[in-house]
């Protein structure tokens, strides 16, 4: 739809981006989609945990980011200080501490980490 088409992954970056073998490269992508399939399938919570940005939690049909207050200073491009707009964020939970337990963020406290 739209005339977009569709592009295969290049293995081959990613392996080289990795420093790793364009085999292992394959190898742990196709496992990962398939993990993440069977997971989605039987209804099993699955956090992404994305280095330096934050965790992406995708439970039943509900799917939530939560950055990292140092990743959410980077994009602004100033410190967040200020106790009130950092109340507003944790309210909105939209910050997420790299020390919590990614488990915490899961209604039933069960999650299979992605690293």
């Amino acid at each position: 739809p739209g005339g977009k088409k569709l592009e295969s992954l290049q293995y081959a970056k990613v392996a080289v981006e990795a420093s790793v073998s364009r085999r292992i490269a394959e190898c742990c992508i196709l496992g990962t989609t398939s993990l993440l399939y069977h997971c989605l399938e039987k209804g099993v919570s699955v956090a992404f945990v994305l280095r330096d940005l934050g965790v992406l939690l995708l439970e039943g049909s509900t799917v939530q980011m939560r950055f990292y207050l140092d990743f959410l200073e980077k994009v602004t491009g100033e410190r967040i200080q200020d106790r009130a707009t950092l109340k507003a964020l944790q309210q909105l939970d939209m910050v997420l501490s790299q020390v919590m337990p990614i488990a915490s963020l899961s209604s039933t406290g069960r999650v299979i980490v992605f690293p």
